[in-house]
């Protein structure tokens, strides 16, 4: 879709809303810490339950779908004719059922782009589905989809543009904003459960010329009291853009990021004891989350990354694209860089003009399925036995996120030596940490012993929900985890050794 992240997104503005939330996912820093008093608040922030949940489905799905599917463009300019929207055998349960196959967890549908065409029956605008000349204008995509999602128990999310390009009250921002929100209020009172609602930056001209100034804090408010269980991303205070629409994230990946000066000054306006802010920062820098990019810091938040990629060259169908999917070896290598550096997997599966997910991209996800699977076929440490110096070592291959091996009392750096019962061949490192109390590892390394000598097989940075390292196959019995560096005691919650199905591409 080529979002105007940047321009827009990527510079996340300060907004706030006063929701009750756990309060362990954001802090405020009192002037004069020390280092070691500001890491320990440091690595006690964790995520709140909405977005642990998130965290945990790894991969989701986007549907661009829409006018642009049938003007065969990517964006939209407002003035087309709502009859041109007309699929002839559109089919949400067929999208829901292929992503839920290919391990995808969540879906979340185009309900309006920047064109302004709304896939609902709304009240508030005529440039929407019932002038549509699909089922005679008495059709409603984003219930199909709604439904769809219930029905197979995959998460349901809606994405809804603040640029409109159509409606006459955008750039009249007190006007825009009220039907924004009322439009909100449909798509999370008409539909049932909501689990995301996803928000991009865009914020060009409307059809007076003028632009908006959007009332986030509003939105936010309506989403709160509506649809509590639900997330908002990537304009919110939930989750962020990775800074990249490529599906390769960063390797340092921090989740607990620093909040500015102009952030505090926003939260002492509020007399709220539990408050919500999306940072303002840079979203395409390659440190977010340091000692070095904390130590100033006014507050610090749980504000973990999302990566967004189109299974396509572009984010609506079109059909000179059908031979330029991704293969299934391409979004493996990309879930290794996004799913395998602490993020979540936001993948773009338009339909096409017939209402159907086009057959080469199931096959593409199905083939993604099939490579996770035999990746994940075998953790050969999953009957090893544990030399370690610290706590708990067998409880990084129970499956548990919150049972976990840790160092003895004040020890930052620790080592978990893997025994296997047979000498295996591996070349993919899997570490999870427990970050329901918080994410801390900063350093790590795996060994292998190879007769008398100890070698290097991999290593990395930061942990977080999940960590994969790939390195070049080794044969080996007896492997070596080394914490070296860690904000207060280091967690494993899970170690996976596996041999990947195909060989790195990048």
């Amino acid at each position: 879709m080529q979002y105007l992240f940047l321009l827009f997104a990527c510079l996340l503005f300060s907004s706030l809303t006063s929701y009750s939330q756990n309060a362990k996912n954001y802090v405020m820093l009192k002037p004069g810490l020390t280092e070691s008093e500001l890491i320990h608040l440091a690595a006690n922030v964790a995520p709140s339950e909405q977005q642990l949940r998130w965290q945990k489905m790894e991969m989701t799905a986007f549907f661009h779908f829409g006018v642009n599917t049938f003007t065969d463009r990517e964006w939209g300019e407002g003035t087309e004719n709502p009859k041109i929207f007309n699929p002839t055998g559109l089919d949400a349960r067929q999208w829901v059922k292929a992503c839920k196959e290919a391990g995808l967890k969540q879906v979340i549908i185009t309900a309006k782009h920047h064109d302004g065409f709304c896939l609902w029956p709304t009240k508030y605008t005529e440039h929407c589905i019932k002038n549509s000349l699909w089922k005679n204008g008495k059709g409603d995509v984003v219930k199909e989809v709604a439904d769809a999602c219930h029905e197979l128990g995959v998460g349901f999310g809606v994405y809804l543009s603040p640029w409109d390009r159509n409606n006459p009250n955008y750039g009249d921002s007190p006007k825009y904003n009220e039907l924004f929100v009322n439009e909100l209020t449909e798509l999370l009172t008409n539909y049932g459960k909501v689990d995301e609602v996803w928000f991009d930056g865009a914020c060009g001209e409307g059809p007076n010329g003028k632009k908006q100034v959007y009332d986030w804090p509003a939105y936010y408010k309506c989403i709160r009291k509506l649809a509590p269980q639900a997330l908002i991303a990537i304009m919110g205070p939930d989750v962020r853009w990775v800074g990249t629409e490529s599906g390769y994230g960063r390797e340092s990946e921090w989740s607990v990021l620093p909040i500015g000066a102009a952030d505090q000054e926003k939260i002492g306006e509020t007399s709220q004891s539990s408050v919500n802010i999306a940072p303002n920062l840079d979203c395409q820098k390659e440190d977010l989350g340091s000692r070095e990019k904390i130590k100033d810091a006014k507050g610090l938040m749980w504000y973990p990354a999302e990566t967004d990629v189109s299974i396509r060259p572009g984010w609506f169908y079109h059909t000179t694209q059908d031979k330029e999917v991704k293969t299934p070896e391409k979004l493996l290598d990309i879930y290794f860089s996004s799913v395998g550096y602490n993020s979540v997997l936001l993948l773009n599966i338009p339909p096409d003009r017939r209402g159907l997910l086009h057959e080469n991209d199931v096959k593409a996800i199905k083939g993604l399925k099939t490579l996770l699977d035999k990746l994940y076929a075998v953790n050969f440490a999953s009957n090893a036995s544990f030399n370690s110096d610290g706590i708990n070592a067998k409880a990084i291959t129970d499956h548990l996120i919150t049972t976990y091996w840790t160092t003895k009392k004040g020890n930052e750096t620790g080592s978990i030596d893997i025994i296997l019962p047979n000498p295996q061949t591996v070349d993919v490192l899997c570490l999870q940490e427990n970050i329901t109390i918080g994410q801390r590892i900063e350093k790590f390394r795996l060994d292998y012993k190879d007769g008398d000598q100890w070698k290097e097989a991999g290593k990395g940075t930061t942990v977080g929900y999940k960590r994969l390292v790939r390195f070049k196959p080794v044969t080996a019995k007896v492997f070596r985890l080394t914490i070296e560096a860690s904000r207060l005691n280091p967690t494993i919650s899970e170690l996976g050794l596996y041999k990947s199905p195909v060989e790195a591409t990048k």
